[in-house]
Order: structure tokens, then sequence, then C-alpha cells
């Protein structure tokens, strides 16, 4: 990463799906990203280049946010790459997005997917962000990234649904307790995207992409540009007075 200005984005899951347009939006406003993957670090080395391409500097490190272990190491990790790099170890904004779905219904879920729904979407941004605060610029921001399915319930997303809402929650207390840092904490919760996400279940059932779009005001499934820019617009100074809020991004899908 060359000598640089801007400000920057510590960003979870932003190798594909909505983390990767999250990070080019990012990076269209002017902003350095250091992006997570998980396991395909040649997907997280593309949207790199992608981000290079638009002028912006960009990394990418892996992390597994099912592991609350090993948050410490990755954080001293950015640490020192941003000190070499930026001469200083602290960076602007942090936003939560892995994540990975499970559908499976209330009376069929078992406790191990119980808990790696906790472990992945709750505890995950529960302790990154807790051991991330020293890190964390004072007038920072912190996205959560929930969902939809949090205001309505559709069948056999009770588990992954419950841990979003925990997230709305979390996110509130966030802004209550880090104000005096002058640090923002909101959710952004996407609809329905068309990603690979829970296998791409949306962007290749027709049937099921037809059943969204006929629930959506605007009349279609969402698309991951359609999530990105709000994010992005999350990290600029026209958003500082958004604090402790819910931003449903989903066309207007179940009013």
């Amino acid at each position: 990463m060359a000598k640089s200005q801007a400000k920057i984005a510590l960003l979870t899951g932003g190798s594909r799906g909505l983390g990767r347009d999250m990070a080019i939006n990012l990076a269209k406003k002017g902003i350095d990203v250091l992006l997570t993957y998980q396991n395909n670090q040649g997907k997280a080395d593309e949207v790199v280049q992608e981000i290079k391409a638009l002028g912006q500097n960009a990394a990418a490190f892996q992390l597994n946010t099912a592991d609350q272990k090993g948050f410490a190491e990755f954080l001293r990790k950015i640490a020192a790459y941003l000190e070499a790099e930026r001469g200083s170890a602290h960076f602007d904004f942090l936003i939560n997005n892995a994540g990975s779905g499970l559908h499976a219904l209330f009376a069929e879920t078992t406790e191990a997917q119980f808990d790696e729904m906790m472990n992945i979407h709750f505890k995950s941004v529960f302790f990154l962000t807790q051991q991330a605060l020293p890190y964390l610029n004072d007038a920072g921001r912190i996205i959560n990234i929930s969902t939809g399915l949090a205001r309505f319930s559709v069948p056999a997303s009770s588990a992954y649904a419950a841990m979003k809402g925990a997230i709305e929650v979390l996110t509130r207390y966030m802004a209550k307790e880090l104000g005096s840092r002058g640090i923002t904490a909101n959710v952004v919760a996407p609809g329905a995207i068309e990603t690979d996400f829970n296998g791409g279940h949306v962007r290749d059932n027709k049937d099921l992409n037809q059943m969204v779009a006929g629930m959506t005001a605007l009349g279609r499934a969402g698309l991951p540009e359609d999530i990105g820019a709000v994010v992005a617009f999350l990290c600029t100074d026209d958003a500082r007075w958004i604090n402790g809020q819910r931003i449903e991004v989903s066309g207007g899908m179940n009013l």
C-alpha cells in the first residue's frame, strides 16, 4: 500500500457477493480498503486489484470470523501492516459483513447449527468490534450488516435471523456507549439479493426470484450494487449525523 492520506475501511467478508460490491463502492468514495476472506485468497486478490485500478490502496487478510480466538492476532497483523505502510496502526471504518446462511426449520435446527450461527454472526461482531476499538479512530464508523429477515419472517430462517436481530440491538448499544468518542454505529439490512449467498438460491432459482419480486414494492430482487453504495455512503461526511439506526435496503420487501 503506497503512502496515502485516504481514510481506511476494514471490511470483513470482502472477497465476493455483497462484500465485494461494498469494497468497490468504498474505493469509489476515495477510501482505502482492507478486506478479509476465509478461504478464497484468489477472489480476494482480484478485488484488491479492482480497487487499485480505481486509484485506491487495498490489501487482503485471511480471517475466520467463527474463531474468536484468532481475532487478537488478526488485529495485530492489521496494525503492523498499517504502521509499516501508513505510519499509524489506526483505521476509520469497521464494516462487519462476513457471514453465512442457514436454511433450517425451527423445530429441526440443531444445537451445533445454532452455535455456528451464533459464532459467525453475533459473537464475531461483538468481539471483533470490541477488540478493534483501540485501533478505530475517534469519529470513526461501525457498520453492521443485518437482514430484512430480522423484520419479517420467512420459514427456515429462525436461527440466522435471530442472530441478525441480536446484532441490531447490539448496534444501538454501540452507538450509545461509543458516542463519547464520536464513533457512530449503524445497521444496513439487505433484503433478498442475487448473490452466491446460501448457494445462490435467490439468484439461480427462477421461481424463488419471481416470488421475491412479487413481495417487493419495486418488483424485483435486489442486486449487490443496491447495497454497496449505501454502505459507502455511511462512511462519508454526509452521514455523520446518522447513528444507532437500522437502514433496510430491500426495495420495499414485505411492506
